[in-house]
């Protein structure tokens, strides 16, 4: 049975809109492509996934050569059927959809985003980790990860990278508050 693994880079105040203080190169960069290359499959909403498919496709560099040729689930109300770029839509409840996933796929599902469907994903119980990428700056306005879900975490691990860029991961604890 596959894991589900929220991934979400942010700054030290929680501005997720990737911007000017991405930190693109470090140990931290090695890390995430190896946590990437040893999952079972790439698991998005239809807006990251549009994004995505303006960019990965033809994109070269090591996090291109693990993404491009894994199998994508795309949670979407809009899209149906097989779609570009080795994706496929997510039939039906999303929550439920994953489920399936988990149940079908052997290793982790890398779950990319922090919007709707993070949050509808962790309202329904189905993230077995939130994985933060916090980058050494401070953002100001903008996008804050998972807005609008309150919920325990226990603390699993700190590892801090040469870049300066600090992943904390995190186990959901049941149920949300």
């Amino acid at each position: 049975m596959g894991r589900l693994v929220s991934n979400t880079s942010m700054t030290v105040d929680g501005l997720c809109d990737v911007g000017a203080w991405f930190v693109a190169a470090g140990g931290h960069d090695q890390a995430g492509v190896e946590q990437l290359a040893a999952a079972a499959a790439f698991v998005t909403g239809r807006r990251c996934y549009e994004g995505f498919l303006g960019f990965w496709p033809s994109a070269t560099g090591p996090w291109a050569e693990v993404l491009n040729p894994m199998p994508k689930y795309v949670a979407s109300r809009t899209l149906s059927g097989q779609l570009d770029w080795n994706a496929r839509v997510i039939e039906g409840d999303a929550v439920e959809g994953v489920r399936r996933l988990k149940e079908e796929l052997e290793g982790d599902l890398i779950l990319s985003g922090c919007g709707e469907l993070a949050c509808n994903l962790l309202r329904g119980g189905v993230i077995d980790e939130v994985c933060l990428w916090v980058h050494p700056a401070v953002g100001g306005a903008g996008t804050r990860p998972f807005d609008g879900v309150t919920l325990r975490l226990e603390l699993m691990e700190v590892t801090a990278y040469d870049s300066g860029v600090v992943r904390q991961r995190y186990r959901p604890v049941a149920p949300p508050l």
